[in-house]
Protein backbone atom coordinates (compact mmCIF):
# COMPACT_ATOMS: atom_id res chain seq x y z
CA UNK A 1 0.00 0.00 0.00
CA UNK A 2 1.36 3.69 -0.73
CA UNK A 3 0.03 7.38 0.40
CA UNK A 4 0.18 9.92 -1.86
CA UNK A 5 -0.36 13.16 -0.76
CA UNK A 6 -0.79 16.57 -2.26
CA UNK A 7 1.22 19.93 -0.10
CA UNK A 8 0.52 23.47 -0.06
CA UNK A 9 3.31 25.84 -0.58
CA UNK A 10 3.90 25.48 3.36
CA UNK A 11 4.87 21.92 3.18
CA UNK A 12 1.53 20.58 4.85
CA UNK A 13 -0.55 18.10 3.42
CA UNK A 14 -3.95 18.82 2.07
CA UNK A 15 -5.18 15.99 0.21
CA UNK A 16 -4.48 12.34 0.35
CA UNK A 17 -5.17 9.27 -1.22
CA UNK A 18 -4.55 5.71 -0.11
CA UNK A 19 -3.19 3.25 -2.87
CA UNK A 20 -4.01 -0.81 -2.18
CA UNK A 21 -2.07 -3.02 -2.92
CA UNK A 22 0.56 -1.57 -5.11
CA UNK A 23 3.00 -2.37 -7.30
CA UNK A 24 5.43 -1.11 -10.15
CA UNK A 25 5.17 -2.60 -13.61
CA UNK A 26 7.33 -0.12 -15.14
CA UNK A 27 10.79 1.48 -14.05
CA UNK A 28 13.26 3.57 -16.33
CA UNK A 29 16.20 4.60 -14.57
CA UNK A 30 17.87 8.00 -14.49
CA UNK A 31 20.59 8.23 -17.31
CA UNK A 32 24.36 8.99 -16.59
CA UNK A 33 24.62 12.62 -15.75
CA UNK A 34 27.52 15.24 -16.50
CA UNK A 35 28.10 17.76 -14.82
CA UNK A 36 29.23 20.29 -17.72
CA UNK A 37 26.17 19.08 -19.75
CA UNK A 38 23.29 20.92 -19.75
CA UNK A 39 20.04 18.36 -19.03
CA UNK A 40 17.96 17.41 -17.17
CA UNK A 41 17.11 14.12 -14.66
CA UNK A 42 14.04 12.23 -15.24
CA UNK A 43 13.02 8.92 -14.10
CA UNK A 44 9.94 7.41 -14.81
CA UNK A 45 7.61 4.99 -12.94
CA UNK A 46 4.23 3.05 -13.56
CA UNK A 47 2.51 1.90 -10.68
CA UNK A 48 -0.41 -0.47 -10.76
CA UNK A 49 -2.96 -1.25 -7.94
CA UNK A 50 -6.35 -2.58 -7.04
CA UNK A 51 -7.81 0.18 -6.15
CA UNK A 52 -7.59 3.74 -4.25
CA UNK A 53 -9.65 5.89 -2.56
CA UNK A 54 -9.34 9.42 -0.97
CA UNK A 55 -8.61 9.77 2.67
CA UNK A 56 -11.06 12.03 4.26
CA UNK A 57 -9.90 11.78 7.57
CA UNK A 58 -7.02 14.42 6.41
CA UNK A 59 -10.22 16.90 5.25
CA UNK A 60 -11.67 16.86 8.63
CA UNK A 61 -8.15 17.41 10.57
CA UNK A 62 -7.98 20.63 7.89
CA UNK A 63 -11.24 21.71 9.23
CA UNK A 64 -10.68 22.08 13.14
Amino acid sequence: DIRIELLNEEAQPVMRYLVHRAWVSEFQALPDLDAGANAIAVEHIKVENEGWERDLTLAETLET
